[in-house]
């Protein structure tokens, strides 16, 4: 399935953040977040004038500007009118399907984004970066020299935007080592993801239909939204063919997050196989901070084992 684009006009603007709206409350989302996209939308529908030329005179603080949108409502818009997609709503129509969030980066559709995944383990603009870095992306059948070069400036460009908003204030860092750019810690992620699959294990949560690998059209994918910590955040297990080739479905949880005024990041969390972290639960292309944080709990652990 190719992800469609969206025009550009306010109507269908509007129409975007009303199906988000409908998408979210269906799965048990927080209603004050629903409330707030169906605000937007109503107020972006009835604006006098276009969005697109709003945007391209002001930039994303007009957007912010307008009535019943904010930051979180402006980055959306911002990325629709950018791109033609809104990572958040190709995610919510695909089910939670891993690699949406690469649909950002230009030059990248759905099958390169599922093979990067499935293939690669990349699901975010991020891991994107490091594999094009690493010499990974190439490695790739069918991307060469002269595509894995176009595409490691293409996800340059897009991340080279989004942090030059952070350095300008208008989103700030989330943790105690509050940094230029705006990532949930590591520790939030592995708490999210632990409780999430505690939920699941006694089927407190939601589930939905994903329309991939589920022939019969059953409900069983376990979806969870939750707000933590001024993060948006909605996990559920990976439904993708390298986690069924591997019998690692229940193992292997996505997590998309969004602070109140950033587009969504996608990270998936794994039981580690190999290493000093074999058998511990981390983020996929974070190892080095969970290293470091399992080695900041262990005097906690010796001290309370002592005790």
């Amino acid at each position: 399935m190719t992800a469609r684009a969206i025009a550009a006009d306010n109507a269908t603007l509007a129409q975007a953040l009303r199906e988000a709206a409908d998408r979210l409350e269906a799965q048990a989302a927080n209603p004050f977040r629903v409330a707030a996209y169906r605000r937007g939308a109503d107020a972006v529908a009835a604006w006098p004038e276009g969005l697109q030329a709003i945007y391209a005179r002001q930039g994303i603080a007009g957007l912010e500007a307008l009535p019943h949108v904010g930051k979180g409502i402006a980055a959306a818009l911002a990325e629709l009118l950018g791109t033609g997609h809104w990572r958040l709503l190709d995610q919510l129509r695909d089910g939670g399907e891993a690699g949406v969030a690469l649909l950002a980066v230009p030059g990248i559709g759905i099958h390169l984004a599922r093979r990067l995944h499935e293939e690669l383990g990349v699901d975010s603009p991020e891991a994107l970066e490091a594999a094009a870095h690493d010499g990974r992306l190439q490695q790739l059948h069918g991307i060469g020299p002269r595509r894995a070069a176009a595409i490691a400036a293409a996800v340059t460009m897009l991340l080279d935007r989004e942090r030059a908003f952070r350095q300008a204030g208008r989103r700030p860092a989330v943790g105690p080592a509050a940094s230029q750019v705006a990532v949930p810690p590591v520790e939030l992620l592995l708490a999210i993801e632990r409780e999430y699959r505690a939920l699941a294990d006694i089927n407190r949560l939601p589930c939905i239909a994903p329309r991939r690998f589920n022939p019969a059209g059953e409900a069983w994918l376990p979806v969870w939204h939750v707000k933590r910590s001024g993060w948006h955040f909605t996990a559920l297990f990976s439904n993708t063919a390298r986690a069924h080739e591997l019998g690692r479905v229940r193992d292997w949880v996505v997590i998309y997050c969004a602070d109140e005024g950033a587009a969504e990041r996608q990270y998936t969390v794994v039981t580690e196989t190999r290493g000093a972290l074999a058998g511990r639960r981390v983020v996929r292309g974070r190892e080095t901070e969970c290293r470091q944080w399992y080695a900041s709990q262990a005097p906690v652990r010796a001290t309370r084992e002592a005790g």
